[in-house]
């Protein structure tokens, strides 16, 4: 198993910013589903670079600093 830090160096490859794939290596998701939470408004911040979406790590990290629980009894993710 990867740590933190190897998977972000993996994921990132030297820039801030990354695909829809590589965000999702990064946040161990699936493509799909960061598709799926990108269309209903309910995953990380984008942006779009002509007609590509990026995201930058810095977004992928916030975003997923916000969704820590203490219990899976905090309510609907």
């Amino acid at each position: 198993m990867q740590d933190d830090q190897s998977r972000a160096s993996e994921a990132k490859k030297g820039s801030p910013f990354l695909t829809t794939r590589e965000a999702a290596h990064y946040l161990s998701l699936s493509y799909r589903t960061l598709e799926k939470m990108r269309l209903t408004g309910h995953g990380p911040r984008f942006r779009k670079h002509g007609r590509y979406v990026r995201y930058h790590i810095a977004d992928l990290d916030d975003w997923s600093k916000g969704r820590r629980q203490s219990s899976t009894s905090d309510g609907a993710l």
